[in-house]
């Protein structure tokens, strides 16, 4: 396969994961605007469970036999793909059924877990139980979705994975909308319609698998009978060689969604708050302000980790130099736009929380302090995500388990006596510590990897928190022309959010412009793509 063939399947993987992140995230804005704390609340105690069992379901599917099936179509034997897509279709089929059943006749069980008052105990089994129904899709769907990657045909993905998110959030918006004002129904209704969006997402996007599996079957089949070779394999080594690939992929997916699961069995359990106030803070740990921390990450991030083939490239060529250059390409974009973007948002906490979410005094001053600490949040889990990508890419995958193990079990350790300590700012504290253990084993793992230095990106790194300490002078500028940094007013909010981000990344791209920082980043990402 031509390298402008697998750079432009990238490019196409690339947009439509930012696409359908993003929208993934956004929907929360006008969501919390029409159901409001209830139903922020109930959806995100929904979904992270569905999540986890949702990974764990698929296995890292995608990524993980479209490695498979490209492996052995580079040597000719596209039989053994037909046989995984094959066999795959009923043990994905099994594994969503038992995802299902899990997450169905397991919700008393989770909920009761989590602690919550008794008034919302019936609630949060509701929209568990809704949500799992999506599981008996999904897993099928990524199958399909990862078969046609392992052909390098990246189309079929890309549009299903955007119709998926684009009918999963018009449902919840729409459905919001008529439950709320239309019908003067209950937040709980709504989102027990929310949840319900998963399943419909899902069908939208088997339903466009199904589509191109139509339209191509003919030239697949095609393929397959020019075989040059066959590899006589076992399904017990079939099995075994996927689980190998998908269980790191698994890792990387699920990490935030653990985290996130540990401060929601934990809040009612060790937070010194009434249970009103604990439901405002988990709400805005676990949605509200968790969803503005992973806008700068998911831009970052799908632009670092488009690195990855060019280093499965180089590292399996023996090019080390070479890789080195695009590790440091690499850590390099995620830190110039992380960075200043997760400060930047750590200083507008109040006014970015006021803008978007609730105004009232209490739900303001919570949600503001929560994002205030929470912002910086987003560079750890950059740095996360990028680390296992690179780790990915020079085929030390399996330590990407070993340290979210670590850091999880970090978490969990801490999490209860920061509670106890630092109040709501506790489970982001824990978070960070746990992120920061991850992150260094990964890369302790790249130096042993390829003997790569990381002196270059810590001088590129000084720099960057240089110009974005200017950033904050100017954005602090703008708060003493507006009467400080909590707003009065939504207007208020708006005109300062809109002031803080034109004016402080100006002042940031024209410091990095003048350096020549800004033309080594854009430089190197463009010579990663040509």
């Amino acid at each position: 396969m031509s390298a402008s063939t697998m750079v432009r399947g990238a490019v196409i993987l690339t947009v439509a994961s930012f696409v359908s992140r993003l929208l993934g995230i956004l929907f929360v804005i006008p969501y919390n605007a029409m159901t409001g704390t209830e139903g922020a609340f109930l959806y995100q105690y929904a979904y992270t469970p569905y999540g986890i069992m949702l990974s764990i379901s698929t296995m890292g599917l995608p990524l993980a036999v479209s490695k498979f099936v490209s492996k052995y179509n580079s040597l000719g034997d596209y039989e053994s793909g037909k046989r995984l897509f094959k066999s795959g279709i009923l043990l994905m089929s099994v594994t969503g059924l038992v995802g299902f059943l899990i997450l169905f006749l397991g919700a008393p069980h989770i909920a009761a877990t989590y602690g919550v008052p008794k008034n919302e105990l019936a609630n949060v089994i509701m929209v568990t139980r809704v949500v799992s129904i999506a599981i008996l899709v999904v897993p099928v769907m990524s199958l399909m979705r990862g078969y046609f990657q392992g052909f390098q045909s990246m189309g079929p993905t890309a549009v299903s994975q955007v119709v998926e998110q684009i009918m999963r959030v018009a449902f919840i918006l729409i459905g919001a909308f008529l439950v709320m004002n239309v019908f003067n129904g209950s937040a709980v209704t709504a989102a027990a319609l929310a949840t319900f969006a998963a399943f419909v997402g899902a069908v939208a996007g088997l339903y466009v698998m199904l589509h191109y599996w139509v339209r191509r079957r003919k030239y697949l089949d095609n393929m397959q009978q020019q075989r040059v070779q066959r590899y006589r394999i076992s399904y017990l080594s079939m099995y075994k060689e996927l689980v190998t690939y998908a269980v790191p992929f698994v890792a990387v997916g699920i990490s935030m969604q653990l985290y996130q699961l540990i401060d929601q069995v934990m809040a009612y359990h060790y937070l010194d708050y009434s249970d009103k106030i604990t439901k405002i803070v988990i709400t805005d740990l676990t949605m509200n302000d968790q969803k503005m921390v992973m806008i700068p990450v998911t831009l970052a991030t799908s632009l670092a980790v488009s690195a990855v083939p060019a280093i499965i490239k180089s590292y399996s060529n023996g090019k080390i130099a070479e890789v080195n250059s695009k590790i440091t390409q690499a850590f390099e974009l995620v830190l110039f736009l992380t960075v200043p973007a997760a400060i930047g948002l750590s200083i507008l906490g109040y006014m970015i929380h006021g803008l978007l979410f609730e105004m009232s005094p209490e739900a303001l001053q919570i949600g503001g302090r929560v994002l205030q600490w929470y912002a910086p949040t987003a560079v750890f889990f950059a740095l996360f995500q990028v680390s296992a990508s690179v780790l990915q890419g020079i085929n030390h995958q399996r330590v990407t388990l070993i340290s979210l193990v670590a850091g999880v079990i970090v978490k969990i350790l801490l999490n209860p006596a920061f509670m106890k300590f630092f109040g709501m700012v506790g489970p982001v504290l824990a978070t960070n510590i746990g992120y920061t253990v991850c992150i260094l084993i990964n890369l302790i793992a790249i130096k042993r990897a390829t003997d790569y230095h990381y002196s270059q990106i810590v001088r590129q790194t000084i720099h960057i928190v240089g110009y974005t300490i200017i950033m904050c002078l100017v954005i602090q500028l703008i708060f003493l022309l507006f009467g400080g940094n909590v707003p009065s007013r939504r207007s208020i909010a708006f005109i300062v959010v809109i002031l803080s981000v034109f004016l402080g990344a100006a002042a940031y791209l024209v410091l990095a412009r003048w350096t020549g920082l800004l033309r080594r980043i854009t430089g190197g990402f463009r010579r990663r793509k040509a």
